[in-house]
């Protein structure tokens, strides 16, 4: 015996966690603090992939391959976010994104 959620409760989900991440994104001053606020972003966006594929037969494999895709962006810019972060906490001693105004190219 099998009860189907429904598909209501995974975008309620995925609309909290992406109003945490960017709640997170805006207040926060540390700058892993901001990388994390993007990560739930970048999972809000996977839970309704995932729940479109599940509960619409027309976008089946068309979420879950833009799942796949939000999972790879989100390493590889979880990888390229901490090697500058790394790097400028080994110049400046700190991760406090008000001090990176110095950061001018």
């Amino acid at each position: 015996m099998s009860t189907d959620v429904g598909l209501l409760p995974y975008l309620m989900l995925g609309a909290l966690l992406f109003v945490c991440g960017v709640l997170c994104m805006a207040t926060k001053r540390n700058a892993i603090g901001i990388l994390m606020g993007v990560e739930l972003v970048l999972n809000a966006a996977t839970i309704n992939f995932i729940a479109y594929a599940h509960y619409n037969p027309v976008f089946e494999i068309e979420g879950q391959i833009f799942a796949l895709f939000v999972i790879v962006l989100a390493a590889a810019e979880a990888a390229v976010a901490l090697a500058i972060v790394l790097n400028f906490y080994n110049n400046h001693m700190s991760v406090d994104v008000d001090t990176a105004e110095e950061l001018k190219g």
